[in-house]
């Protein structure tokens, strides 16, 4: 096993730390999603995925050009460093309130580290903060504290990694279901009744069935979000809300209407032929 990522395997059966996380995003996500509109706005529905990780380019790009301009330019490039340094604080703030929002999506191991990661930020905040104290006093000290500062944000940013490539926290589910192609018999037409979801298998591929208003809608049953049964879901004017996270989509087009999820679902097109339910994926699926 490869030495960095044993400290990554203990975080993520750290049990122990299930007693912070819990609590602290459930008080989240009851913040979050008491207001719809900020809920989806926070997820990234508006840009159809993430905003987290375009807000961290910005904090994270302003803390390290004002920790390296503090260091190699003297003093005096101290007020460049210093405007920087604030830029990269008052980002943290859009920051960490899109990366709590959705964290607080997350269970068992991804919810552990991404505690550590916010963590790890905050402390990486704090040191930058510190850096002003004091800060035309004593330059080697605030120095010092930013590239402490930096430590722990670059410990951060690894964490965040390993949740989005290892853990697949905020990635689209749902992107590579391999939806059939030709037209493919999934169901008899009589055994779909009106509004009711039915989950159905077509060469490995999980959808989700629905007679909306007499029009037959397929839609692949994995939510984009976290991977949740769709066909499981509630169906209710026109939409389909996944079980596990809340997430809503239009059953006519796949559109997101309410986050957690910020990619559309796939749809497939359906028809009725013999009296079987035939579907075939779009030409954009």
């Amino acid at each position: 096993m490869r030495l960095a990522r044993r400290p990554l395997l203990w975080i993520e059966q750290a049990k122990g730390l299930d007693a912070v996380a819990k609590p602290a995003a459930s008080a989240v996500s009851k913040v979050v999603r008491s207001r719809r509109s900020l809920h989806n706005l926070l997820s990234g529905v508006p840009i159809g995925h993430p905003l987290h990780p375009i807000l961290t380019d910005v904090t994270i790009g302003a803390f390290t050009m004002g920790t390296l301009v503090d260091l190699v330019g003297g003093r005096r490039s101290a007020p460049a460093a210093d405007l920087l340094v604030t830029v990269g604080a008052a980002s943290a703030v859009p920051t960490a309130l899109t990366g709590a929002n959705d964290w607080s999506d997350t269970t068992g191991g991804s919810s552990r580290v991404g505690l550590v990661h916010a963590a790890a930020n905050s402390t990486a905040l704090t040191l930058f903060l510190a850096s002003f104290v004091g800060r035309r006093a004593s330059r080697p000290r605030r120095i010092a504290l930013r590239l402490a500062g930096l430590g722990f944000l670059t410990l951060g940013g690894d964490l965040g990694g390993h949740l989005a490539y290892t853990r697949a926290a905020g990635v689209n589910h749902a992107a590579f279901e391999r939806l059939p192609k030709d037209w493919t018999p999934v169901l008899a037409d009589a055994e779909l009744d009106e509004g009711v979801p039915r989950g159905v298998t077509v060469d490995g591929a999980s959808l989700l069935l629905v007679r909306d208003r007499g029009q037959v809608r397929a839609l692949a049953a994995t939510c984009s979000h976290l991977g949740g049964p769709l066909d499981e879901g509630e169906v209710k004017d026109g939409c389909v809300t996944c079980p596990w996270h809340g997430s809503t989509f239009r059953l006519a087009d796949g559109e997101v209407v309410t986050g957690p999820a910020t990619a559309a679902q796939p749809v497939l097109e359906t028809r009725v032929q013999g009296g079987q339910i035939e579907v075939r994926a779009t030409p954009l699926s």
